[in-house]
């Protein structure tokens, strides 16, 4: 069952009365009134409201294809439009214009929709559940957002795919040669196969074999940064820790900017399943674990800048004085902030074989999510790695593929807790090949890997496996590289902290590690939110001893003290 069907009291609420008249309060603006068949907005509008209509009804459709749209529901008085989109002001994924009697709302622009789920515990839960759902309902429609016109199962199109599925934006994916509407696009438009795919945005923009950046930019998920703006904490990462670190430090009324390269979620966003995270005893995945977080800090007034690359920090003369620390960022950016958080967590490690780059994408896997489970589904696969995540991915992975090998260099009772162990035993289609080592791969660009070539590294000898999925969870290494010449590390690359008398702040003044990245933290996601969680607490302590060197009293607001900030917030 769907969630549309199963949940879909909680999806479209109306407010009682009480509610309504709370939720009055809040509004950016007076009541607007719309003619029959107006439009109230736009499918790729950037900034658009969330409206609560106080009489009459706005219908609501998602795109349905190419060319078509489709109804998803007719809001009527005491309801809210909107999905998570308008939480950040981000392009609409939806379009609403108002009934056949036409309609009058109450505009919420982002800060005003984030002001009313923060001022009114009541209403904020049931509106902040609600766009939450809506959004979970266009991602399983599949056409409402941005339409993918290719290959099936081609590196580009799993690579822009899989970066759409984890940054939580429905899409679709049409067959440039099978599918009517996509190999009349592809012809109307005189796209050359080298160009492929294509990528059509919800504001009908298309883009000819996009990056991540320009599928991103596309979307609005990348805001125009003010070089100007001084942020009180801006966080490297988005992964379990630094969006710890978000939701923390924004709830606490510090201005919170957050980067990350890939997308949401780091490491544990691709884990099929986390069972032992605490408060989830049947288990939760990686990718919804990330999405909940991530609106949370959203929620709060984090700012999300996804996917930008951190290329350096910019070391001051004198860190420990009253000026800013500088980001240098992907496409000549460059944010200013009061300190900076280090939550960039590990590059997925990759093992010194020939090759290993051309399959990438095309038979090579470094994560197990449902878009690689469908590729590979009913096939014969292998999979080397011995840690939790590898048990994730095999569990998750054994149930949709005929038979798996589990390739490992010693006994799994070593590197995994016991729940995977004893589950993949049960496991009769997958088969565990202790002490043996992957060392070359076969197949050609143009049609991916064909077969995988393994050593007994007891005695020797090689053995061929014909397969045309692999997937390596062989460990990771620290992202640090844009720290060099500027923070400690170890000898292995991970960040030193602990030098300035507090726990998690590096060798750098106002600068902090947690997480993966962090020498001689736990690997683990529990460990990496509590980190998140600690060093909050430090910035407070941190910001207070800077305060004392600003005349002017900038650092205050680390207390809420600060006026002018308080003094933008919606009045209620």
């Amino acid at each position: 069952m769907s969630v549309v069907d199963d949940r879909r009291q909680q999806m479209f609420p109306t407010l009682d009365a009480a509610q309504l008249e709370t939720a009055k309060r809040f509004a950016s603006g007076p009541a607007q009134t719309f003619a029959a068949d107006e439009p109230v907005y736009a499918i790729g509008e950037l900034g658009a409201p969330a409206w609560l209509i106080l009489a009459g009804a706005i219908d609501v459709v998602r795109r349905d294809g190419l060319s078509h749209e489709a109804p998803i529901t007719t809001h009527g008085p005491g309801q809210l439009t909107g999905e998570v989109s308008q939480l950040s002001g981000r392009p609409s994924i939806a379009a609403g214009r108002a009934g056949a009697e036409g309609c009058t709302a109450l505009p919420f622009d982002a800060a005003h929709l984030r002001a009313l789920m923060v001022g009114s515990a009541d209403v904020g839960e049931v509106v902040m559940r609600a766009l939450i759902l809506r959004r979970v309902g266009l991602i399983e429609e599949g056409g409402a957002g941005s339409i993918l016109i290719g290959v099936p199962g081609s590196a580009d199109i799993v690579r822009i795919q899989g970066f759409l599925t984890r940054s939580g934006y429905p899409n679709l994916v049409l067959d440039a040669s099978a599918d009517e509407e996509g190999r009349a696009l592809v012809e109307r438009t005189g796209v050359l196969p080298g160009e492929l795919p294509l990528m059509v945005c919800p504001n009908g923009t298309i883009l000819k074999c996009p990056s991540d950046a320009e599928v991103a930019t596309c979307l609005g998920m990348i805001p125009d940064l003010d070089p100007a703006t001084v942020y009180d904490v801006a966080i490297v990462g988005a992964g379990p820790a630094g969006l710890a670190a978000a939701v923390y430090a924004a709830s606490e009324g510090l201005s919170v900017l957050v980067v990350d390269e890939r997308a949401m979620g780091g490491q544990a966003g691709a884990s099929a399943r986390i069972e032992n995270y605490l408060g989830f005893p049947a288990g939760i995945s990686g990718q919804a674990l990330a999405g909940r977080a991530f609106n949370q800090a959203l929620k709060f007034g984090a700012e999300m800048v996804i996917p930008l690359e951190t290329l350096r920090l910019e070391c001051a003369a004198d860190p420990a004085g009253p000026d800013p620390l500088t980001l240098e960022l992907s496409g000549d950016r460059r944010v200013r902030s009061r300190t900076v958080i280090i939550a960039s967590g590990a590059r997925y490690r990759r093992p010194d074989i020939p090759d290993l780059a051309m399959f990438e994408g095309q038979g090579i896997s470094y994560w197990a999510s449902p878009i690689e489970a469908k590729l590979c589904a009913g096939e014969e696969v292998a999979l080397v790695g011995g840690g939790n995540s590898a048990g994730q991915a095999v569990v998750f992975l054994a149930a949709r593929v005929s038979h798996l090998h589990l390739i490992v260099r010693r006994p799994i009772v070593e590197t995994m807790s016991r729940y995977l162990v004893d589950r993949i035993a049960a496991l009769a289609n997958v088969t565990l090949h202790v002490g043996v080592e992957i060392i070359g791969l076969e197949g050609y660009a143009a049609h991916g890997l064909s077969a995988a070539r393994f050593r007994n590294r007891a005695d020797g000898s090689i053995s061929r496996c014909a397969m045309r999925h692999l997937f390596l969870f062989i460990g990771a290494d620290p992202n640090a590289g844009w720290l060099h010449g500027c923070v400690a590390t170890d000898d292995k690359g991970f960040v030193v902290t602990g030098g300035n008398g507090l726990p998690l702040e590096t060798s750098v003044s106002s600068v902090f590690a947690i997480g993966d990245v962090r020498a001689g933290s736990t690997k683990r996601v529990a460990a990496a939110v509590g980190e998140g969680a600690a060093v909050v607490a430090q910035i407070h302590t941190k910001l207070a001893e800077r305060s004392k060197g600003e005349p002017d009293g900038r650092a205050l607001r680390a207390y809420g003290n600060d006026p002018g900030r308080h003094a933008q917030r919606p009045r209620v």
